[in-house]
């Protein structure tokens, strides 16, 4: 069995490195939300090259970030090499093979009280905003972000069976921006039998649910456009641009 390949050391911190400069011009990003981010891209129906997925990742925070010819080429390079891995964790005919392996390994930030009680200790956040803090939410909110930004790419089938079975994929990965209370509990009555989960088994269950959704896309990938042809005319047929003479002596000379 093939095990699956993982990030070094060395690259998980120029991405982590990256995601941080990306922050200093926009806020919102931050590096488990931009791993949730591009752990959608690779789960997609589609390849998608980075000049497509980095623009809707970063906004113009990309380019006033990096600059220089050589720290665009960095900052590329680390972003890739998080996105190849993922890629590799999604690999379909390895999913297929081993479906009940977990692959997909997450960069999450883990909350428990003592966390929490040190974020408000240091002066980071206010003990209400302390309980937002949820292991797995920001990444599930770029995972979901992605979503959102692609479904036009990655349309949904016309079939209402196999979107319902899609809805039901994606509703694991949400759930991890739920906070403990009711919202939380329907969501585990609905699909554990009422049986409490902690944040790290709701993390495995959101990542065997990206696991399914990738090879769900399998079946249901949207078709590519069919392209149009035109005719070519015969070699002793007029040429079409109107000259008068044989496409042979003309344009198709």
């Amino acid at each position: 069995m093939r095990q699956p390949r993982q990030n070094t050391d060395a690259e998980i911190e120029a991405f982590d490195a990256v995601c941080t400069r990306l922050a200093g011009f926009d806020p919102a990003i931050n590096t488990e939300w931009v791993d949730g981010y591009l752990t959608a891209v690779a789960a997609g129906p589609l390849a998608t090259a980075p000049e497509v997925w980095v623009p809707r990742l970063c906004g113009d925070a990309f380019e006033r970030a990096f600059a220089d010819p050589d720290d665009v080429a960095q900052a590329l390079a680390a972003l890739v090499a998080r996105t190849s891995v993922l890629a590799d964790h999604l690999d379909p005919e390895w999913l297929l093979d081993e479906p009940d392996l977990l692959r997909l390994q997450p960069l999450v930030s883990m909350w428990d009280e003592s966390a929490r009680s040190q974020a408000v200790a240091d002066g980071l956040l206010s003990a209400e905003e302390s309980l937002l803090l949820l292991s797995g939410g920001v990444w599930a909110e770029g995972f979901m972000d992605a979503l959102e930004d692609f479904a036009e790419d990655w349309p949904l089938p016309s079939d209402a069976e196999a979107c319902s079975v899609r809805d039901d994929i994606v509703a694991q990965v949400n759930a991890l921006t739920l906070p403990d209370g009711e919202a939380l509990q329907a969501h585990l009555e609905k699909w554990q039998s009422g049986k409490p989960l902690s944040r790290d088994e709701l993390i495995d269950e959101a990542c065997f649910a990206i696991q399914d959704l990738r090879v769900w896309w399998l079946d249901h990938a949207p078709k590519p456009a069919p392209r149009r042809v035109e005719a070519v005319p015969g070699r002793n047929d007029p040429c079409p641009c109107g000259s008068g003479r044989k496409y042979k002596k003309c344009h198709g000379a």
